[in-house]
């Protein structure tokens, strides 16, 4: 868990337990964002900009408030409820921010319920995955 990529002599914050989490928060918010789109009548391999166009917000949010929020950083997985405490609250923020780029820098309007649906599918998802990948490492690390 430890273990760092080294590239020329120099270690890197990002380790394998990272890598797995980061590539699972950006997975899962890039399919919620997917299904979304395909419930109103969009196809992203018709369409591959315009879900790139509606992805990267959110990512973007996420990717930025995590950091700020320390999300990945090791200590981080010390117990199951700090993980939900934590995650929770980085979301919500995020997902704030992802609406706020998505209307400001990308232009995109949406519904009143869209917010909603947007934070709450995305804290179920994300709190979800964080809660049950740290559950199982915590139980295999014992």
């Amino acid at each position: 868990m430890d273990t760092a990529v080294r590239t020329d002599g120099r270690s890197r914050l990002v380790d394998r337990e990272t890598l797995i989490l980061g590539v699972g928060d950006v997975g899962l918010l890039a399919g919620l964002v997917l299904v979304g789109q395909r419930s109103h009548g969009v196809n992203p391999l018709e369409q591959p900009i315009a879900s790139l166009e509606a992805i990267a917000p959110f990512v973007i949010g996420w990717l930025v408030v995590a950091v700020l929020a320390g999300v990945y950083a090791h200590t981080v997985v010390s117990s199951v409820t700090r993980v939900a405490r934590l995650t929770t609250v980085t979301w919500i923020a995020a997902a704030n921010v992802g609406l706020l780029l998505r209307q400001s820098v990308f232009g995109d309007t949406a519904a009143w319920p869209f917010p909603l649906v947007m934070t709450g599918f995305g804290l179920l998802l994300i709190v979800g995955w964080r809660v049950g990948y740290t559950a199982v490492l915590y139980r295999t690390s014992q």
